[in-house]
């Protein structure tokens, strides 16, 4: 099917800067008023509805030719994507409206409690080690909140600011979810370690409770990386979860990238979306848990062993 001009036109109306704020803010880097560059790219500069690769003496004025031309995107492809869904269309006017104010989506940090004693009872008896809770607490990434006394499980940007926050129920009834304004690339996650492995999750509790198993094996989970990824997105643009891309993007390591995501239908599909998209430039291991639907079900059928084995299937 050819594409029509109408088409085509409404792709050209958005700008590189309202593109960037509805599908990747974690790109922008604010210079000045109404001037930007990219993180990925920082001679691309972006002022007055117009943008110029510095480096590579290049620029345009929509978010179409970036996409065909930074991003090497297929023309169709840039085409469909940006005139197409309703969706599209209603948070690009979103975006324009934010993009008057010149300002980005501020996160809403959940009040903090005056102690984290329901959150620390709440992860032991999800299976969590005691030391390895205490460590992330005094690091300021879990706390508990006020007034449900909630889980908090914080990720923090390239200047130590939070930028996410997930959010678990400690009661009865069970609630998951994300602070405003949280973005996804920084995810809860642990990058300290000098391994060149990468350790991907579907949330922060299936993370913390991959780390226990380390432990409990005798092994120091501090030389690895993790990171959450807050759920099952994927970007369109890069077609990858954004933490992942992100993490990617910005890390010279890891030269293996080993998957624990969880074991049901939609966490065997997300794997293979990641792997297919990954296997060439990374050793990429799927690691689901042998038993369980996640990492901490594995955790919670052997935490009363009080040790997990080396040799056991999980990796």
């Amino acid at each position: 099917m050819l594409l029509s001009n109408e088409a085509i036109e409404k792709a050209r109306e958005m700008d590189l800067l309202t593109y960037l704020r509805i599908y990747e803010p974690f790109e922008l880097v604010k210079i000045s008023s109404g001037r930007y560059c990219t993180r990925t790219h920082d001679s691309l500069k972006i002022d007055k509805g117009k943008w110029f690769w510095w480096s590579r003496g290049f620029g345009g004025t929509s978010a179409l030719d970036y996409l065909v031309r930074v991003e090497g995107w297929n023309f169709r492809k840039a085409v469909l994507f940006l005139s197409g869904s309703e969706n599209c269309q209603n948070k690009k006017k979103q975006a324009v409206i934010q993009s008057s104010r010149d300002e980005h989506p501020i996160l809403s940090m959940p009040e903090k409690a005056g102690s984290n004693g329901r959150v620390i009872k709440y992860l032991k008896a999800r299976g969590i080690d005691g030391s390895i809770i205490d460590f992330f607490i005094d690091r300021g990434l879990i706390y508990e909140s006020l007034p449900y006394h909630n889980a908090v499980f914080v990720g923090k940007d390239e200047s130590g600011k939070p930028a996410y926050a997930a959010i678990r129920g400690t009661g009865e009834k069970r609630f998951v979810g994300e602070a405003e304004g949280s973005i996804k690339e920084y995810a809860f996650s642990f990058s300290e370690g000098n391994s060149e492995t990468l350790h991907v999750f579907e949330s922060a509790i299936d993370l913390l409770s991959y780390a226990t198993i380390l432990k409990m094996r005798g092994e120091d989970w501090k030389k690895h990386c993790y990171i959450s990824l807050g759920g099952t997105a994927i970007s369109p643009q890069t077609g990858l979860p954004p933490a992942l891309s992100h993490f990617l993007n910005s890390h010279e390591r890891p030269r293996t990238i080993a998957l624990h995501l969880d074991n049901d239908a939609a966490g065997r599909k997300y794997s293979i979306k990641i792997i297919e998209k990954l296997d060439k430039k990374y050793d990429v291991v799927d690691c689901p848990p042998p038993q369980g639907k996640d990492v901490n079900d594995y955790l919670l059928l052997h935490s009363c062993n009080k040790s997990i084995d080396k040799g056991d299937k999980i990796k």
